[in-house]
């Protein structure tokens, strides 16, 4: 398993390179990265990856994300470009426990989705209906937990199918599986059984697409 600890020597290196000093120390990635050195401290000994943060690192750089999680050259990478496709991610949207809207005009990057994901996601020509954005909250664990970076199929949005859906309230952004009632409204189920169902009219939200995959963040 990928954990900050793989990557670490790597970030100090550039690091080190770009401000001039001989030795850099977690505490200088972690606010180069903009994560709290507490909160950086924790998710190195828990093993997690800020993968969101690593992205920008790269992208800001130029540097290619799969040399330093992968350590694989960018000469290996261009003869299997056809092997990948890139999907936008919208880092700075969150959805899951409220706060927030999809607004396509936000700064977005690009990830790369392999054969296999691709297969998973509904095959190659559907890549360019997919966007990701991250999750927020534990209402949908076990199936997503906070973190994780979810796609969604922009052109499926017919809620009477079974799956996970997000959509926009009046109130935020929200991944929930969704039940029409007879009377018009609809029911926004959470996978953690300490959630309570909520109910909302069906004229309030607006449905974003449906989660076809998912990448644990830790």
């Amino acid at each position: 398993m990928l954990m900050l600890d793989n990557v670490l020597p790597k970030m100090k290196e550039i690091v080190a390179e770009e401000v001039g000093k001989e030795k850099v120390f977690d505490k200088d990635i972690a606010d180069v990265l903009g994560i709290k050195q507490l909160t950086f401290a924790t998710m190195k000994r828990r093993g997690r990856l800020p993968l969101p943060e690593i992205l920008d690192f790269c992208a800001k750089r130029k540097i290619s994300i799969n040399w330093l999680l992968y350590n694989q050259s960018t000469k290996s990478l261009e003869q299997e470009t056809d092997k990948y496709i890139n999907v936008r991610y919208f880092g700075d949207i969150y959805a899951s426990a409220g706060g927030g809207a999809f607004n396509y005009e936000a700064e977005s990057e690009k990830i790369a989705i392999d054969e296999h994901m691709m297969d998973m996601m509904g095959g190659r020509e559907q890549m360019k209906n997919i966007d990701a954005i991250n999750v927020l909250g534990d209402s949908m664990e076990p199936t997503l937990f906070d973190g994780d970076i979810i796609f969604i199929n922009r052109t499926l949005k017919d809620i009477t199918k079974s799956g996970i859906f997000a959509i926009s309230t009046e109130i935020g952004l929200f991944v929930k599986r969704l039940l029409r009632k007879s009377d018009g409204s609809i029911d926004l189920i959470s996978d953690n059984p300490v959630y309570s169902v909520e109910t909302v009219h069906g004229e309030n939200i607006e449905v974003i697409g449906k989660i076809v995959g998912s990448i644990r963040a830790m």
